[in-house]
C-alpha cells in the first residue's frame, strides 16, 4: 500500500472524515462533473472487518479510475443505527453529497436508505439488501450491487435439501438480514427442520445454542453468522465435540473469518456471488491488484465495494455526470461496467441478477480459502420484484 493510503486507512479507522479526492489528486484528469460521495461504513467495533473491507474494495476502484474529482468521504458507523442516521443527514445537509454508499448492517440500512432516497440522494449499496427495501419499500434511487439478503441463503437450502439432508437445524441473529437468511434457506429447503432459533446480534457466547443442537440431533447445520460472531459460533463449534456436517453462506466463511477460524473450517460449503476463483479478466485484475495495494487475499466485502464504485465511475461516464439524475439513474440501471463477477445485471426492483456458487473451504499452502465447486442457482434474481411498484 503506497503511503498516502497507508495514511488515510489509518485516519479512517480513527473515524475521521477524509476525502480520497485530495489523496488521489495526480493519477489522471476528470472525465465528467464531479462527484461527491459520503461512505457510512463500520470501521470499529464488531464486524469491523466488513466495513473496511467494503471500503478498501471501493477506494482501489477509485484510484484505478484516474479520476482526479471524485470524493470519497468516508465515517464510522460502530454499528449504531443511530450514529449512521446522523451521519447520513450530515453529509446531505453539510457536504452535499451526490451519493450515499458502505453500509454493512440491514437494521443501519433501514435507519438510513428510505429517508435519504426520498431526498434525491443515490444510495448504491455495497452490502446490505434487506427484503424491506427489495419489495414494497423499493425505491429508483435505490441500488444494491451485492445482492438481495435472502439470495446465497436461498442457494444454500436448495443444496442442502439437493444433496438430502433431511434434518438440518438452522440459526442466524435477531436482525433484519437474519430473518432473511432463514427466510431465504426456507424458501429453498422445503423438508423438517431439526430446529431454527435467533441469537442476538453480537453475540459472541454459543454454549446455549450448541446445547440445543445437540439435543436436536440433527443431520446438518446451516447457520448465517458474520463477522465475529461466526468467528466465535465456529470456534465454540469445534471445540464442542460435535461432527455435524456444517453448512452456510459465505458471510459465516469468508476470508477475514477462515483466518481466524483456523482449520475447523476446512470442507465446509458455503454459498457465494464472488470468489477469487471466478475465471474472467475483470476478477484476475482485481484479486491480483487488492494484494498488492493492501498485502491480503479480498474477501466478498472487498468485492462488492469494488464493483459498487465501478457501477457509480462508469455510469457517471456515460451520462456526463450527475447533474441529469434521470440519466445518471438510466446508466446505473443499464449496469454496463465490467464486474468482478462477469455478467451482471439488475432485475426491476434493482438487485442484482445473478449466479451463484457453491464453495469448499480448502488451503493453499498455508492459507485457507475457498474454491467454487458447483453453481447452487444461475442466472437468479429475488423473490421480492413482484412487490416493487417503481
Amino acid at each position: 500500500m503506497n503511503k498516502a493510503l497507508r495514511g488515510m486507512a489509518r485516519g479512517m479507522a480513527r473515524g475521521m472524515v477524509l476525502g480520497a479526492a485530495g489523496l488521489l489528486a495526480g493519477f489522471g484528469t476528470a472525465q465528467a462533473d464531479a462527484v461527491k460521495i459520503g461512505m457510512i461504513t463500520t470501521l470499529s467495533g464488531g464486524g469491523s472487518s466488513l466495513g473496511i473491507d467494503v471500503r478498501d474494495g471501493f477506494l482501489l476502484a477509485v484510484k484505478q479510475s484516474g479520476a482526479n474529482d471524485v470524493e470519497v468521504i468516508v465515517e464510522d458507523d460502530a454499528r449504531k443505527p443511530d450514529l449512521a442516521k446522523q451521519i447520513a443527514d450530515k453529509f446531505i445537509q453539510r457536504d452535499k453529497v451526490d451519493i450515499l454508499t458502505g453500509i454493512i448492517w440491514s437494521n443501519l440500512a433501514m435507519a438510513v436508505v428510505p429517508a435519504s432516497v426520498r431526498q434525491g440522494i443515490f444510495y448504491i449499496s455495497p452490502n446490505a439488501g434487506p427484503s424491506a427495501l427489495a419489495g414494497k419499500g423499493c425505491h429508483e434511487n435505490y441500488f444494491n450491487v451485492a445482492w438481495q439478503n435472502d439470495n446465497l441463503h436461498e442457494a444454500m437450502g436448495g443444496y442442502v435439501q439437493a444433496n438430502g439432508f433431511k434434518k438440518p437445524f438452522i440459526l442466524a441473529p435477531n436482525y433484519p438480514a437474519g430473518q432473511d437468511a432463514l427466510t431465504g434457506f426456507k424458501r429453498y429447503y422445503t423438508g423438517e427442520l431439526a430446529g431454527e432459533i435467533y441469537t442476538k446480534l453480537g453475540q459472541t457466547d454459543y454454549a446455549a445454542e450448541i446445547a440445543q443442537i445437540r439435543a436436536a440431533d440433527p443431520d446438518s447445520i446451516f447457520f448465517f453468522l458474520p463477522g465475529g460472531m461466526g468467528i466465535a459460533f465456529m470456534k465454540q463449534y469445534a471445540q464442542s465435540g460435535l461432527d455435524t456436517p456444517v453448512f452456510g453462506p459465505a458471510f459465516s466463511f469468508d476470508q477475514g473469518i477462515l483466518k481466524a477460524v483456523g482449520d475447523a473450517a476446512l470442507g465446509v460449503k458455503n454459498t457465494s456471488q464472488w470468489s477469487k476463483d471466478i475465471d474472467n479478466p475483470a476478477n484476475k485484475a482485481f484479486v491480483e491488484a487488492f494484494q498488492a495495494e493492501y498485502g491480503r487475499l479480498p474477501s466478498l466485502y472487498a468485492s462488492q465495494g469494488y464493483d459498487a464504485a465501478k457501477l457509480i465511475l462508469a455510469a457517471r461516464e456515460q451520462a456526463g455526470g450527475l447533474e441529469d439524475k434521470a440519466a445518471f439513474r438510466a446508466a446505473l440501471k443499464a449496469a454496463d461496467f465490467d464486474s468482478v463477477r462477469g455478467a451482471f445485471a439488475f432485475a426491476d426492483n434493482n438487485h442484482p441478477v445473478q449466479d451463484i456458487y457453491v464453495r469448499e473451504v480448502v488451503k493453499e499452502g498455508d492459507v485457507l480459502t475457498n474454491k467454487i465447486v458447483g453453481v447452487g442457482l444461475t442466472g437468479h434474481a429475488n423473490a421480492y420484484v413482484a412487490d416493487c411498484k417503481m
